[in-house]
């Protein structure tokens, strides 16, 4: 029976390249302040003793794993599959890990949090709406930042990143007013969710403002779902006891691409011909040819930059922030579903 070979150390990689050992940890930290040609030395006396260091190890002596939790609330979202990579690609360039866990849309995320502090992690991100308070000082009191995205829990003292949700629920509000719509609708997701309701009152706000009465404004749930929307669509626009509505807000791209999609094949309804549709978050899909949506677009990169300054990760002796919300504006883009009014035509202008 062919024993197991022993592993080399850091140590045997540092006798080998004729370094510290403390620097043979430098070579292997991203960013970390060492020489071109020494980190070479060292990496190559790595490959022929098939060195791999050891992250479990490292934490015993540092108290820090490199790892930080994301919890995420709702994968049929596209929009957070993409924070999930945004979070993954910066995590990796960083020399970090994500430990992912999943929540069910709308559920309390308490049970997840119970099982992020059974691991030695050293921050927490969550994209769920529905957290106690208890759950927060658990996570403060244990030293463990935990950062809200793309939402905030009020009356609670954790800190939070977000779009600023409701300024961009005002924007679709004036593209469908410049367009020249008269009469609204909305597509809502969970009831519960303070982005939901922040680019309802956003948009709502907006037209009021423009003498929009709101029992004028057609408001039907969606479930924050491609499915759900459609449903919804159908709901709204199969009504004949009510004259149909010129415009659609969908709260995010999803259900506004189920929205279109219900219309299209079951009523027959062209966009924007026959009705205009604003969207949110401005995911990739929301490009492609069968929707071309105008959408508010979220800073998803800077969103990811301020919720890492927050955790401050490379100065975890740092005392943990509360009660920080960071709205950072989201902006539109414009496309085919709603038209671009002629004095906006040539100054709208979509990036790639």
């Amino acid at each position: 029976m062919v024993g197991r070979l022993a592993r080399a150390t850091s140590f045997d990689v540092a006798a080998l390249a004729g370094v510290s050992q403390s620097v043979v940890s430098r070579a292997f930290t991203p960013n970390s302040r060492i020489a071109d040609t020494t980190r070479e030395k060292v990496l190559e006396a790595a490959r022929k003793l098939n060195y791999v260091p050891n992250s479990i190890a490292s934490s015993l002596t540092t108290k820090r794993t490199n790892i930080v939790a994301l919890i995420l609330g709702n994968l049929a979202n596209p929009f957070y599959v993409h924070v999930l990579h945004a979070f993954s690609k910066r995590m990796q360039d960083d020399g970090r890990q994500l430990l992912v866990f999943t929540v069910d849309p709308g559920a309390d995320s308490d049970e997840a949090i119970l099982h992020v502090l059974r691991y030695q992690v050293d921050g927490v991100i969550l994209t769920a709406a529905q957290l106690s308070t208890r759950m927060i000082s658990l996570c403060h009191d244990r030293g463990i930042p935990i950062v809200l995205f793309n939402r905030y829990i009020p009356g609670s003292d954790a800190s939070g990143v977000r779009c600023d949700n409701a300024a961009g629920g005002r924007l679709i509000a004036e593209a469908f007013l410049a367009a020249g719509a008269k009469s609204f609708s909305m597509i809502t997701g969970d009831p519960k969710g303070t982005t939901s309701q922040d680019r309802v009152r956003g948009f709502v706000d907006r037209l009021l403002e423009d003498g929009i009465k709101r029992r004028d404004i057609v408001e039907v749930p969606g479930n924050s779902s491609y499915e759900g929307a459609a449903a919804a669509a159908l709901q709204i626009f199969g009504d004949r006891s009510r004259p149909r509505p010129d415009a659609l807000f969908g709260i995010n791209d999803i259900m506004s691409m189920g929205a279109m999609d219900a219309l299209r094949s079951e009523l027959g309804l062209g966009v924007p011909d026959d009705l205009m549709v604003g969207s949110f978050d401005d995911i990739p899909e929301a490009s492609r040819a069968p929707y071309q949506l105008t959408t508010v677009r979220q800073p998803i990169e800077e969103m990811v930059e301020e919720t890492l300054s927050i955790l401050h990760l490379d100065a975890p002796s740092q005392p943990i922030e509360r009660g920080l919300d960071r709205p950072i504006r989201g902006r539109l883009v414009w496309r085919n579903t709603i038209p671009v009014p002629p004095e906006r035509r040539f100054a709208e202008t979509e990036d790639a």
